[in-house]
């Protein structure tokens, strides 16, 4: 049986999936530099590292109406053909290795008809979900125009030229007209993480810690992405009887049923007792699937490990247990949280609540 690796994505209700090999790396959206001289599909344009990244929104490649981008929205940079470029999608998910045999060449689209097949490649079903594998060469059409476009704002080196280039609006008259202020200053701080290149950020990958960087009542804290299967908006949420204060319902995510659960206690800090909450990252620990909610979600970055300071001994000792250290993140004090130990050993009663 011949397998490939896929990376699983989904952007609104549908999940995708793009050949796994192509990826070069994932983080959220941060704020881009829209310019009008590129293609309908390409939104922005990023400076990743010194090199200018052009960015595609999938809706608009794809024929759909174009949806406002969120704080939660992903990139997923794909390298084709020497050309680097990344695309927005709601969020990604894990890679699979998928057979060739469970690949339908013949596509009933259903619900998903509005999508133009010369996109897909094949559609494979997998337990209750179905994946839409995207044709990589199709769906990166006009490499040449992308590239010139590229180049041409490479060449403008200094400030006063790079003005020069016609900007179409600014990102978020485009891409997200509702941000607010604090949205904004992530979206852009995001950006100017984005920038800064260091040998140490390009190279020595395996030596890094990655890390979602999330907010609780206030203080920053860093998750292990090993555990983080994705970040949603939460809408519905079902209450469970007879639970305790920490477990705030079910909800439907794609009709898998996860247990929202709120780690604030395992880490002192005071439970909102307003339980209509918006955000929240959905996680796996040991087979534990739960949806924790935050405040907010600002960042995913590589962490090098020393950088990783020991917690201080001023912390108080309940939160020592489940906290693997600490690092400066912006003008902030960021948290390493262990989560497995968070989840198996915090008395959450995460189990018989699922």
């Amino acid at each position: 049986m011949k397998t490939k690796p896929y990376l699983i994505f989904h952007l609104h209700d549908i999940q995708y999936g793009i050949d796994a090999n192509l990826v070069k790396e994932i983080f959220l959206l941060p704020e881009l530099i829209p310019i009008a001289e590129a293609p309908i599909d390409i939104v922005g344009i990023l400076n990743l590292r010194e090199k200018l990244l052009p960015v595609m929104h999938l809706d608009l490649r794809l024929g759909n109406p174009f949806t406002r981008c969120q704080l939660t929205d992903s990139i997923i940079v794909l390298d084709w053909n020497n050309l680097q470029i990344g695309i927005i999608v709601n969020a990604v998910h894990e890679v699979k290795e998928i057979g060739s045999e469970i690949i339908e060449k013949e596509i009933n689209y259903g619900r998903s008809n509005n999508i133009n097949p010369a996109f897909i490649s094949g559609m494979a079903k997998i337990d209750d979900s179905t994946i839409l594998l995207l044709n990589p060469e199709a769906l990166i059409r006009q490499p040449d125009e992308v590239k010139d476009l590229v180049e041409e704002v490479e060449q403008l080196e200094d400030s006063e030229s790079r003005d020069k280039v016609k900007v179409l609006s600014n990102f978020y008259e485009l891409c997200c007209p509702n941000a607010t202020p604090e949205e904004r200053a992530n979206f852009r701080r995001r950006a100017d993480n984005l920038r800064q290149a260091t040998l140490e950020t390009i190279t020595n990958i395996t030596e890094q810690l990655p890390l979602a960087i999330i907010s609780l009542n206030g203080e920053y804290f860093g998750l292990d992405l090993d555990t983080v299967r994705e970040f949603i908006n939460i809408y519905n949420v079902t209450s469970i009887p007879c639970c305790p204060q920490h477990i705030l319902g079910n909800i439907n995510l794609r009709g898998e049923i996860v247990t929202l659960v709120d780690i604030r206690s395992s880490l002192n800090l005071p439970i909102k007792t307003d339980k209509n909450t918006s955000k929240a990252v959905v996680i796996e620990v040991d087979e534990v699937v739960a949806g924790l909610p935050v405040d907010e979600v600002f960042d995913v970055m590589y962490l090098p490990q020393s950088r990783i300071n020991s917690v201080p001994m001023a912390v108080e000792s309940s939160r020592h247990e489940y906290l693997r250290g600490t690092a400066a993140y912006a003008d902030k004090m960021l948290t390493i949280l262990d989560l497995p130990k968070i989840i198996t050993q915090g008395n959450l009663e995460v189990n018989e609540a699922a």
